[in-house]
């Protein structure tokens, strides 16, 4: 893949740079396939390499030595992840899976390296995000520890509306996680957090149907919270 190819993607972490601004760079990426559920890179692995979501769904998550799936993070297409290992060639902290079909592109962590070193803007930007996952973890424990489960549902599901650009009367989720995956990543059990997605919907805050939500009245959505 030359630089070239790499611009064209539009990935986010490479918005507004040119071919010439990565001229001095060795940016040679491997496209990669994932089949739904496969697994890209475990927990504790030692391999450094960068990865970007090309297309599909992709979870990071920890499972526990007694099987318990805690889901820390739902990628969003475009965005990259695995930098912590390379910056700080640490083992991976997190497991990373497939939730269906997903395409991903690999940098190596040298290429990766002298970007972060070599090309302010980038290094900006990658600052930035480790600095707003670390307040989205301090967020999600003060949530973990003082919200009940329909607070942490409402906010939840508040979170991925933004995210999606959907926070509106009558904005749709399609593909929304599972009530397992919702579970998962709010600390609860499923059986709870179904319980509460239909007393949401009974009060008009929200519209729920299979791996679909809609935000009937956010407002009331976010007045739990």
């Amino acid at each position: 893949m030359t630089i070239d190819d790499l611009i064209r993607l539009n990935l986010p972490l490479f918005e507004g740079i040119s071919a010439a601004d990565l001229a001095h760079v060795d940016l040679s990426a491997q496209e990669r396939k994932l089949n739904a559920w496969e697994i890209l890179f475990n927990h504790s692995d030692k391999d450094r390499d960068v990865y970007f979501l090309l297309s599909g769904a992709l979870l990071a998550v920890f499972w526990s030595a007694e099987g318990r799936e805690v889901i820390f993070t739902r990628f969003a297409e475009g965005a990259y992840f695995g930098e912590l290992a390379a910056l700080d060639d640490g083992e991976r902290s997190l497991a990373v899976v497939a939730r269906s079909e997903a395409r991903v592109l690999k940098i190596s962590q040298k290429n990766f390296l002298t970007l972060f070193d070599s090309v302010p803007v980038i290094r900006r930007r990658i600052t930035k995000g480790l600095v707003d996952r670390v307040r989205g973890l301090t967020e999600k424990n003060v949530e973990l520890t003082t919200y009940s489960v329909e607070q942490r549902v409402a906010s939840y599901l508040i979170r991925l509306a933004v995210e999606r650009g959907r926070l509106e009367i009558g904005g749709v989720l399609d593909d929304a996680p599972t009530h397992a995956e919702i579970a998962a990543s709010i600390g609860a059990n499923r059986e709870m957090v179904s319980r509460t997605i239909t007393s949401l919907a009974r009060s008009g805050a929200i519209k729920s149907a299979r791996r679909r939500v809609e935000l009937s009245d956010p407002e009331l959505l976010s007045d739990l919270v």
